[in-house]
């Protein structure tokens, strides 16, 4: 079993996942990264030992690395000591110890257990919430998968058409842009990063989920721009609308990146002991979605006026209300509402809670891109009548053709009798010749 394998197995996994919500998916990148410096730097100081001396082999036991821990040399009956790998203390906060004696036969095995020694038993430490993280882990992978494919589809088909370009539809493709990115990101790390042994780009990732909340951000802010005001250059607009999307975010990693390099260069910067510099980005990200959240309850209240005012005429209060909760629901994935529920929620990794909070923000976040591109393209009648153009376009065309080719077949036919014409009249000709000299005979 190699280090990679043995940290992303499901009890290693769950575990960090119930203490360290925070960076409960990217924990296991800093995991590695420490366990491969142990590795390099145990190598290092046992070839060192060897070059030095070389009794170990005939009077004492050879140092080695087990994977977790490094043990130094050792005389024949002596019992070495050493603390608790350094990623499990991170992980427990327990300092416990193991043990190995050092025999004629070789190494003993280490006593006591690394889960009982350093605070972590997968057969004891409840085995219940294993089976559901895994299963959290497989909803959110079908989740981020079916928005992946949804979103790209929506995509294409507002690309296609040039009827639907607008700047409305420009922003949605941001918008899909920014989900398909966030989607990506998750299953590199997933799929490809913890599945080897590479780790140097652990922190590729952080730019792909600000600018999907940053492009969330955009799209609250032209809809109420909309309402708002009645006329306004929306090219202009959309100009900004790029540069914070897409550049806003940068100049937020560029500057974490700044600060992470110079105060906490530490592992792959997934793990964030200093709150200060994990401000920078968790500031953003948190500013944006309570932004969204006052665009959401101002739109509201816009549209609850403006159906009013038209309900007046109608005195129809049940439309009215049947029309306000269909735009509410509609807005809601839009301006990623559901992330204000837990968006303030204090860390307490002690509370079940934990559990409440990681199912919400997994599930409904991995299926946002989903719900965006069924409400935004898929239910969107303008594609639906581009789609159903195209479709009858395509069924004229080839009904044109098969016309076309029937027609050309009909003329032809013409010309064919009147080659077989002369044929049949001559063979009629030399028949009654014959009967004529026939009946001469007789």
């Amino acid at each position: 079993m190699t280090i990679s394998n043995w940290l992303c197995s499901p009890g290693i996994w769950a575990l960090a996942l119930l203490l360290r919500p925070v960076a409960a998916f990217q924990l296991s990148c800093d995991l590695l990264r420490d366990l491969q410096i142990q590795e390099d730097l145990c190598t290092e100081a046992l070839a060192a030992e060897n070059a030095s001396t070389n009794h170990w082999a005939e009077g004492g036991c050879a140092g080695i690395w087990d994977r977790i821990s490094c043990w130094p040399s050792s005389a024949f009956g002596e019992t070495v000591t050493i603390p608790c790998p350094k990623f499990l203390q991170g992980l427990t906060d327990q300092q416990g110890s193991l043990y190995r004696n050092c025999t004629k036969d070789g190494w003993s095995m280490r006593f006591p257990s690394v889960d009982v020694a350093c605070g972590y038993d997968a057969n004891i430490t409840e085995p219940d919430n294993v089976v559901y993280f895994m299963h959290l882990k497989t909803l959110y992978t079908t989740g981020y998968g079916t928005s992946l494919a949804s979103l790209v589809l929506a995509l294409a088909l507002l690309a296609s058409f040039r009827r639907l370009r607008c700047t409305r539809n420009y922003i949605h493709m941001h918008l899909f842009a920014s989900f398909i990115l966030r989607a990506m990101s998750i299953f590199i790390k997933d799929e490809v990063l913890y599945s080897t042994e590479d780790i140097d780009h652990c922190n590729a990732y952080s730019y792909c989920i600000m600018a999907n909340y940053s492009w969330l951000l955009v799209e609250g802010l032209y809809l109420h721009t909309l309402l708002v005001i009645s006329f306004f250059s929306e090219w202009k607009y959309f100009c900004w609308y790029i540069a914070l999307g897409w550049g806003s975010p940068l100049a937020f990693i560029i500057a974490w990146t700044v600060c992470r390099h110079l105060y906490e260069n530490i592992g792959c910067w997934d793990i964030n002991s200093n709150a200060s510099i994990w401000w920078i980005i968790r500031g953003p990200v948190i500013l944006s979605i309570f932004i969204n959240f006052i665009l959401f309850v101002r739109i509201i209240r816009i549209l609850m006026k403006k159906l009013k005012t038209m309900d007046v005429v109608s005195r129809n209060d049940l439309g009215q209300y049947k029309r306000l909760a269909r735009s509410t629901l509609l807005l809601i994935p839009l301006f990623g509402i559901h992330y204000m529920v837990f968006a303030f929620f204090p860390e307490d990794v002690s509370s079940d809670t934990i559990k409440i909070r990681l199912s919400f923000e997994l599930t409904l976040g991995s299926f946002q891109g989903f719900l965006v591109a069924v409400l935004y393209c898929f239910l969107n009648r303008e594609v639906q009548s581009e789609i159903h153009r195209k479709w009858c376009r395509c069924h004229f065309r080839e009904y044109f053709l098969l016309r076309q080719q029937n027609n050309s077949m009909v003329s032809s036919a013409p010309t064919i009798l009147t080659q077989v014409m002369p044929d049949s009249q001559s063979s009629n000709e030399k028949q009654r010749k014959k009967s004529a000299e026939k009946s001469s005979a007789i």
